[in-house]
């Protein structure tokens, strides 16, 4: 069986998975790993390092001839030119996030990119619509990263999102395998977005102790932080962030200042390890191309057993 939606034809791949567009880590040799496995690669801009991306995205086109893409985190953009350097490499599809819609978008799709933004809420997607994105990332608080201080869970806000606008969704927050993938489809997504399964894949560039942490995370080891504060965080439960999870006097963003000791080094009481809840799902280190080949296939044997066993 194949895949064959709106998802699938913007992003010019077999299978809607798409790898989240994680700052230092979404570079080749994750990416290139997911869009060879039939699925899409993202590379970040989050980092601020537009020199060490442009070579990442130069990179790419030597590791894969696979459609991939890249994220703009508007705000973390350091370089008011940032959409002039995507299209200038040549990039073909964006997802936009942290920030306005109306930043990008018609500058983007006037260059002839394809434009999906990355939504928390409802209302934040019906502006994303109306300003003519050609589709959405609808990503509920479970995930790790980034997030609305006022969250809201993926099983709410996907159907109520698909409930009030006809774009195509790719879904995120909690998706892991092909039963979450079959779940984001019943409730109105076209492909679903993977962070935590990803940080924690074989060709992710991250050091082996936040993958292991990950490994040995229980559903309940991730905090939410910064709620006070914009944008608020889920992230990994150390003794770090343990002692953050009820800061209200500060912003925490500036715990980030040793980030690649923790991501690189080891350290993981360097920063914070940015995870999703999911984490508490995840048990193995495993390549991409295995899970990827592993969501499709439970995908489709997911929803065949729910026709044979409940449709009479």
């Amino acid at each position: 069986m194949k895949f064959d939606n709106r998802v699938t034809r913007h992003l010019g791949v077999e299978i809607p998975v798409v790898q989240a567009p994680m700052g230092w880590i979404a570079r080749s040799q994750l990416a290139s790993a997911v869009s060879n496995a039939g699925a899409f690669g993202i590379i970040e801009t989050s980092s601020g390092e537009l020199d060490a991306v442009r070579e990442e995205i130069r990179k790419m086109r030597k590791l894969t001839d696979k459609p991939f893409g890249v994220n703009i985190a508007q705000a973390f953009v350091r370089d008011p030119n940032i959409v002039r350097f995507v299209i200038d490499e040549g990039v073909k599809f964006v997802t936009t996030s942290a920030g306005n819609p109306e930043r990008y978008t018609e500058e983007l799709k006037r260059a002839g990119l394809t434009v999906y933004h990355v939504v928390p809420s409802l209302s934040a997607a019906k502006k994303a619509v109306e300003v003519g994105v050609d589709g959405l990332v609808v990503e509920g608080g479970e995930g790790g990263g980034f997030k609305n201080p006022r969250d809201v869970a993926t099983m709410v806000l996907l159907p109520l999102v698909r409930s009030q606008v006809s774009v195509p969704i790719i879904a995120a927050g909690g998706f892991v395998d092909g039963a979450t993938m079959a779940a984001a489809f019943a409730l109105g997504a076209e492909g679903i977005q993977m962070g935590t399964r990803m940080v924690s894949a074989a060709e992710s560039p991250v050091h082996a102790n936040w993958k292991q942490a990950i490994v040995d995370a229980k559903e309940t080891d991730t905090v939410f932080l910064n709620r006070k504060f914009s944008p608020a965080l889920r992230a990994l439960r150390t003794q770090k962030t343990s002692s953050l999870e009820f800061e209200t006097e500060r912003n925490v963003m500036g715990e980030f200042g040793k980030a690649l000791d923790l991501y690189f080094g080891g350290d993981m009481e360097a920063a914070i390890a940015l995870t999703g809840q999911v984490a508490g799902r995840i048990d193995t280190v495993r390549p991409v191309a295995e899970i990827i080949a592993e969501v499709r296939n439970d995908f489709f044997e997911v929803i065949g057993q729910l026709n044979t066993t409940y449709c009479r």
